[in-house]
């Protein structure tokens, strides 16, 4: 189901008339694809797409040193706040320096692992919750690697 909806997703970027993320829900709609905007918003993210900076704001596919430069920030952010990634069940959970969860957080949002539900940050603690065992250390392995963390 991801895979089709992001497939019309970007069907319907390449149209240059999509503006608004109320405007693609309509569109998944109208072709039997039931998504919240939520989910709307993270397909977005995924696929690297943005909004044009000229005179008619839509949404455009984002450039490959654009997607380059958003990586490194990402990766300065995390590196500057994570202290320790573990694991348990389902769950990933991220120690962050305090203050810094909600940072990280959102870094590790921008830049989605596969098998990931959802994301809780705290105050110094973020939580990624998995869809199943294998994920979850999947998920803890990638931030590790990102992070140049040991266990």
């Amino acid at each position: 189901m991801k895979t089709k909806r992001q497939e019309l997703i970007l069907r319907a970027v390449e149209t240059g008339n999509i503006s608004t993320q109320e405007q693609l829900l309509a569109y998944l709609h109208a072709r039997g694809i039931e998504a919240t905007q939520a989910t709307v918003s993270r397909d977005v993210r995924e696929l690297g797409l943005r909004k044009s900076r000229g005179g008619k704001t839509v949404y455009e596919f984002a450039s490959g040193e654009e997607q380059a430069q958003n990586r490194r920030k990402y990766l300065a952010i995390l590196a500057s706040s994570v202290l320790l990634v573990d694991g348990a069940g389902h769950i990933v959970c991220v120690r962050c320096a305090p203050g810094m969860a909600q940072g990280a957080c959102a870094a590790l949002d921008a830049m989605p692992q596969e098998g990931v539900v959802g994301s809780l940050a705290g105050e110094d603690t973020i939580f990624l919750l998995c869809r199943d065992e294998t994920s979850m250390r999947a998920v803890q392995a990638e931030i590790r690697a990102m992070l140049n963390l040991t266990e």
